[in-house]
């Protein structure tokens, strides 16, 4: 930028001292080159004084209108239209003056003042459109970069939510067949003295549990796989409400005793979603009975019909607390769940008994 102000200045001093036009000012001409000069290393961190400065040397000697161009071109690309116009209004004023004290040789005064704006106007102008053209690429980099920061958060929360669908399946599968085994295990704990052929069957109780469990964790890994399909073509099975009974059989084999209550008419005719949820909280309500209650009775009474709502009211006396350890998270979980499936659940404990019910759309 400097060095194109002093080549400039030096064709505009040697133009003039070729032609003669004012050689007595040479001295001026020269002074004032060399000031206009020093002053456009300044001119890109404070573009408009420097500016004007160089505009008002440039009244006095045309070996300044170079670095005036230069000063105007960096208002427009670095400062709002306005004050680039501003600044070229003064530019065009001084170098009016310097016309009318020091005329140029071969050219009217009206010529050489349109030739000085039109010169202006398009400095102007071209300052403009780099700093358009500089907004429009900052623009565009910042929405990119937007859009890849949206598209990390997308896939975050995707990330979250597959890490919470996984761990609500496994806490649905497992923890309902290890408090079985639990209570097993601590029948023979407390129990030694059982007779031969209950430790056998307590024990073949336990084996059957954990080989239920390894078959349930096997399915729901492969559903996670989106294996949608078995070996042999056939979709793999999911439980329903219709699967009630082998639950609750599973409970009374324990010790627990269950009351159902099933006001429904047909079990089966829950549509896929709404059969798989509602069996997981009842899944779900007997698992936290027998770690929090064991042996204590539990209720359950199902309602609804088509085209209006199952309703699930689960009700269990409590107890003192087993040594069954609880992640905490089951009914959290089920509440999601229940929710995803559109409807909702609520849980509370009064002073004798935990109460859990859910309501779940059943479409017509």
């Amino acid at each position: 930028m400097t060095a194109a102000a002093v080549v400039g200045a030096a064709g505009t001093l040697a133009g003039d001292y070729l032609s003669g036009t004012a050689r007595g000012l040479l001295v001026l001409d020269l002074v004032v080159g060399v000031v206009a000069c020093c002053l456009m290393p300044l001119v890109l961190r404070r573009p408009v004084p420097v500016t004007l400065a160089v505009i008002v040397l440039a009244a006095a000697a045309g070996t300044a209108s170079p670095a005036v161009s230069i000063g105007l071109l960096a208002v427009a690309t670095q400062r709002p239209f306005r004050v680039a116009v501003s600044v070229g209004v003064a530019g065009i004023a001084a170098h009016a003056i310097r016309g009318l004290w020091w005329p140029l040789g071969g050219l009217s005064f009206g010529w050489w003042l349109v030739l000085v704006a039109f010169a202006h106007a398009a400095l102007i102008g071209w300052g403009a459109l780099a700093q358009a053209r500089a907004a429009l690429i900052e623009s565009l980099r910042d929405r990119a970069e937007r859009a890849e920061a949206e598209q990390g958060r997308r896939v975050a929360e995707a990330r979250a939510a597959e890490r919470a669908r996984i761990a609500r399946e496994m806490h649905d599968v497992l923890a309902h067949r290890l408090s079985l085994l639990a209570t097993y295990a601590g029948a023979l704990e407390y129990r030694p003295d059982m007779a031969p052929e209950r430790l056998s069957m307590a024990a073949g109780v336990i084996r059957a549990t954990v080989h239920q469990a390894l078959e349930e964790l096997r399915d729901v890994i492969s559903v996670l796989r989106d294996d949608s399909e078995n070996a042999d073509g056939t979709a793999p099975p999911v439980p329903a409400l219709a699967d009630l009974p082998v639950l609750v059989a599973e409970s009374r084999a324990v010790g627990t005793p269950v009351e159902v209550r099933d006001g429904l008419a047909d079990p089966t005719a829950l549509p896929g979603v709404t059969g798989r949820t509602a069996y997981r909280v009842v899944q779900e309500a007997l698992t936290n009975a027998r770690k929090h209650a064991p042996g204590q009775p539990v209720c359950i009474a199902l309602d609804g019909e088509p085209g209006a709502r199952l309703v699930i009211d689960v009700r269990n006396a409590l107890g003192t607390d087993s040594a069954i350890p609880g992640s905490g998270s089951g009914l959290v979980g089920l509440t999601e769940r229940v929710r995803l499936a559109g409807g909702q659940l609520d849980h509370r404990a009064t002073s004798d008994e935990f109460h859990l019910r859910a309501w779940l759309p059943w479409p017509s």
